[in-house]
């Protein structure tokens, strides 16, 4: 609701809307007012706009312009003003209600209009009007008249002396009149409780005595006189608030109804910065110092920061800017669109915003979007946001010591929530949830134990890779298309590759022999050094399970790079070709799970670029690939006279995550050691970057993670409230400190624990150094950054972690409790067998410790683990994994379990003694068959694979599968564990019927089912 007036700046091409802002066309010269990102990389421009706003999208669309939206206290109501109606010249104000998008408006209809607000109550709008002016008819007739001649003036913004401030009561329609001064009386808001209303006026210039030059400024520039003044709401009591010379203007409450942010305009005109004040008008001060045409600030509802609209990019080109309330950090960009775009405001909910636009063209309306709050505060240098601090503090108050159904929901349905976006590392929802669950611990006081005294300890890591600006690609004379006809791989090279040509090798698989499987070479007699070598995706089709298991340990694109590597190949080019069954032609640009490009280039392109190769050698593809499925090797081919050139960009996206890390102190000096209870807190967001299981139809929707691991966190904050409300009563006297920890980065491959394990000497270096305990035999000079998985036995290097108790899919308690990691230490049997005397639960003890969890990254490091787990299930890395699935009075009880086995080990005279234990080896499965199985891994004293569920949809499901069977046999293979399981889907055909046999109860059914592709 801010105002401009500047008459000096009205140049060809530049138009105002209303006094709130300038409405920008592109200058008529043809000048470039914006030498910015915005022109010369819209790409990039784009993605920063886009780390702040998304979905962006138009919100009004009728009559010559429409601007200055302004939201009902509850959100369900706009008020906007618009120029719409024929016969009227002027904007009328109008409201929309939001949930049926009905308008009407509000406004009489006669007489100029701007600037409205709806009450708190929403049962009455404030906005400013002419109506009362006797000649208001005249004057909109002169304005129809003079329009209608044809003629045409410069525009700018009528401070008609007339304007007065008006309330409309919704109910009655009945209209009451709040100023009657003469004066330009206009831009009012309520406050946040609706007793006072904040505006401004140029009154004093028509009954207070100007200095001679502030008359004659008047005479040109009416808003020179502009001041703010604050007045009760029914329209006594008026104080002015500033007394600067200059346009003051655009006020509004902060959320709290302390402060009034308003832009205060220098005596010229030319700049303007934002302002916050009292409300009482004290402690007036600038926070930005743009030097501008900064103005229409606007508090987030949380008034940690403000939003606003600024020309420091060109004097037409207005864009969306914010700052911190205490303008302690500069402002940061949030718009990157051409035009003018300005008057923004929130949604009150903090979600969303809104903002008037005219997208680069002459007529503006309003736009909407999303809003990332998480974002913005990573962005301006702040902290854990007000609205996570408010929810986990409401969370401490309401949750109890005792272990509760009511407690571990509570904390699922905020971990859940839509507005997270399924926590993927790096993400704003990830921040969210490691903001609520630190305000947690820090409530029931707990100590920060990360960086810099914060309860967070940030990581660096590289979440995905995407196309360079300056990827190309030449076959012969023809330009081929980026995603299109080619893609770069992850793993490529980078950089120019000159001019080179391509040899066809088959599938590009060299298998050894193995037993009575012959040896395969698709590079017998090929010579491939310096050049391309174009190969097919995965194996042959026509061949025998035997054979396709075989051979498919050695089909993977990075073995087949490797050998192509090893026999001096300058590059490998894949195609899928027209038999493959694969769903993408292009092979995807992601990350698989490692990292590092190789040194040689690779590519993928379209079965159409394949084919014109094989055309120019005078061969069609579908028939080379044909004579190659039976599984035969055949000699390679020379491409001759075909070359292809180019240059490879690809740039890797670096993403920050953070651990949560909190301690709970058992006295003033920390101990010797510590017992450590963690559960990662992170999930998949939407699961484009891997990992998701959705079906077809859920591609692309949030992977809410209730199971996992939102009931992991859910149970370590039970456990943190528990052990925190026993020391505090004086019950429980600790001898080892406790680490609360929540993990991200454990989808993307143990990120955030790995970063932990990796700093633990800097996290807590008053316990790493001259430790008493530490191993004698160590050595001194070992890297505590080495590679977690090429060590064996048990490490010196982190003595002071007496055990590590890690909770991960704890959600789903059907019939019984895992517990894993059994085998770490001979402790465990007996503390187990102690705590659970008291809590009962079906319990299933497993002594594998190299888990898929964060647990591993300790016990590779010489500490002894405890992981609980409830199984798998079809929902299992889907957006059906939900919080209405939970089992949580099954949670509650596992959570006192674990508290109490904690208890055990803060309580026990000495640390659990650790236990080596030899890993499994290695299946190397290259699976590409799909059947949609879900295994039930809390089975393991069963001959077979029993499945914990099936996949809506998929091959087993209709092949007749279910949950609880166990699988006895596939495609003729007897199945006595997962290995056999996976070796045998690596021998299946796609598309191919194959048989299957399940144990249901004491029956053994024989299914017919068809593998489906993975990608």
């Amino acid at each position: 609701m801010s105002r401009l007036n500047l008459p000096t700046l009205c140049l060809s091409g530049l138009y105002l809307l209303s006094p709130s802002g300038l409405l920008a066309q592109s200058p008529t010269d043809g000048s470039k007012p914006i030498a910015d990102i915005l022109v010369d990389r819209p790409e990039a421009a784009r993605e920063l706009q886009e780390k702040l706003l998304a979905d962006v999208r138009q919100l009004t669309f009728e009559g010559k312009r429409a601007g200055e939206g302004y939201f009902s206290a509850d959100g369900r109501q706009m008020v906007f003003q618009s120029e719409r109606e024929a016969g009227n010249p002027f904007f009328q104000i109008y409201l929309q209600d939001r949930e049926t998008g009905d308008v009407r408006r509000v406004s009489p209809g006669v007489g100029k209009t701007t600037c409205a607000w709806i009450h708190p109550s929403g049962d009455r709008v404030l906005f400013a009007s002419t109506q009362y002016d006797p000649a208001a008819t005249d004057k909109q007739k002169a304005e129809i008249e003079f329009r209608e001649s044809g003629q045409t003036k410069r525009y700018s913004w009528d401070y008609d002396e007339t304007y007065e401030l008006v309330e409309l009561d919704l109910k009655t329609n009945e209209y009451r009149q709040v100023t009657n001064a003469l004066g330009y009386d206009a831009e009012g808001s309520y406050s946040p409780d609706g007793e006072l209303i904040c505006f401004a006026s140029n009154r004093r210039a028509y009954t207070d005595a100007l200095t001679e030059d502030e008359r004659k400024l008047f005479e040109v520039d009416p808003a020179s006189a502009m001041d703010l003044y604050v007045m009760r709401a029914d329209g006594s009591g008026v104080k002015r608030l500033t007394t600067a010379v200059g346009y003051d203007g655009g006020p509004f409450f902060s959320p709290d109804g302390k402060q009034i942010c308003w832009r205060r305009f220098t005596k010229d005109g030319l700049i303007a910065e934002i302002m916050t004040m009292n409300v009482d008008g004290s402690n007036q001060r600038a926070i930005t110092k743009l030097q501008a045409m900064s103005w229409a600030p606007f508090f987030h509802p949380t008034g940690d920061y403000l939003i606003f609209a600024t020309n420091r990019h060109g004097f037409s080109n207005f864009e969306l800017y914010m700052v911190d309330a205490d303008g302690q950090h500069e402002p940061v960009r949030v718009t990157y669109r051409a035009g003018f775009d300005g008057l923004p405001v929130f949604t009150p909910d903090g979600t969303g915003l809104v903002w008037t636009s005219n997208g680069g063209n002459s007529q503006s309306q309003l736009f909407e979007a999303s809003w990332n709050d998480t974002q913005a505060r990573v962005l301006l240098g702040l902290g854990t946001s007000t609205n996570e601090i408010a929810e986990a503090n409401q969370a401490a108050q309401v949750t109890t010591r005792e272990f509760t159904a009511a407690d571990i929901g509570r904390h699922v349905d905020y971990l859940c929530r839509p507005e997270l976006g399924g926590r993927l590392t790096g993400t704003p929802g990830e921040i969210k949830a490691t903001g609520y669950v630190a305000a947690y611990l820090e409530s029931l006081g707990l100590a920060p134990a990360g960086n810099d005294g914060t309860f967070f300890q940030e990581f660096e890591f590289v979440s995905d890779v995407k196309l360079g600006e300056t990827n190309a690609l030449q076959l012969g004379d023809d330009s081929l298309v980026v995603d299109q006809d080619w893609r770069p791989v992850f793993f490529s090279k980078e950089g120019p590759v000159e001019p080179t040509e391509i040899v066809f090798a088959g599938y590009g698989i060299v298998a050894p022999a193995d037993g009575d499987q012959e040896e395969y070479d698709s590079y017998v007699h090929l010579d491939v050094s310096d050049k391309w070598v174009l190969v097919f995706r995965q194996m042959p089709q026509d061949i025998a399970p035997e054979r396709r298991q075989h051979l498919a340990r050695y089909s993977g694109e990075r073995y087949k790079a490797m050998m192509a590597r090893e026999r001096g190949a300058r590059g490998l080019i894949f195609v899928s070709g027209p038999n493959s069954p694969l769903k993408s032609k292009l092979m995807p640009l992601s990350l698989d799970g490692s990292l590092g490009a190789g040194s040689m280039s690779v590519v993928s392109i379209s079965d159409e670029t394949a084919a014109k190769c094989f055309q120019l050698a005078k061969l069609d593809i579908q028939e080379v690939q044909s004579s190659l499925d039976n599984g035969d090797p055949q000699m390679g081919v020379l491409f001759e006279g075909v070359k292809m050139s180019g240059n490879i960009d690809i740039e890797p996206v670096t993403s920050q995550g953070r651990n949560v890390l909190a301690l709970l102190r058992a006295g003033d000096q920390p101990t010797p050691e510590m017992v450590l209870v963690g559960a990662h807190i992170d999930h998949l967001g939407r699961g484009v970057g891997g990992g998701s299981l959705a079906k077809e139809d859920e591609v692309g929707g949030v992977h809410r993670g209730a199971d996992d691991n939102a009931s992991g966190v859910a149970a370590v904050l039970e456990i943190s409230q528990y052990l925190a409300s026993e020391v505090r009563a004086g019950r429980l006297e600790m001898k080892r400190d406790v680490l609360i920890a929540a993990w991200s980065g454990e989808e993307l491959g143990l990120r955030g624990s790995q970063a932990f394990a990796e700093n633990f000497a800097k996290l807590f270096p008053h316990r790493t150094a001259a430790d008493p305990h530490a191993d004698p035999h160590a050595d001194p000079h070992a890297d505590p950054h080495a590679d977690p998985h090429a060590m064996h036995g048990p490490q010196p290097l982190y003595p002071e972690l007496a055990a590590c108790v890690n909770l991960d899919m704890v959600g789903r308690l059907r019939d019984s409790l895992v517990l894993q990691g059994i085998g770490s230490s001979p402790y465990w049997t007996g503390a187990i067998e102690r705590r659970n005397a008291v809590v009962r639960l079906p319990l299933k003890l497993q002594e594998d410790c190299h888990l898929p969890t964060d647990a591993s990254t300790f016990f590779l490091r010489g500490v002894p683990i405890l992981s609980a787990f409830t199984g798998s299930h079809s929902e299992y890395h889907t957006p059906r994994d939900v919080p209405e699935l939970l089992n949580y009075e099954g949670g509650a009880k596992i959570a006192r379990l674990m508290a109490l086995l904690t208890r055990d080990l803060v309580t026990s005279e000495s640390a659990p003694e650790y236990q080596e234990q030899t890993a499994q080896p290695e299946m190397r499965a290259n699976l590409t068959a799909y059947l949609g199985t879900v295994p039930d891994y809390t089975q393991t004293d069963i001959s077979g694979v029993k499945l914990g569920g099936v996949t809506k949809g998929a091959p087993a499901e209709q092949a007749g599968m279910q949950a609880g069977d166990v699988i006895v046999e596939l495609a003729g293979r007897k199945i006595e564990n997962i290995y056999d399981y996976t070796y045998a889907i690596e021998a299946l055909k796609i598309g191919q019927e194959t048989s299957a046999k399940v144990k249901r109860g004491d029956k053994e059914i024989e299914l017919q089912l068809t593998p489906a592709s993975r990608q």
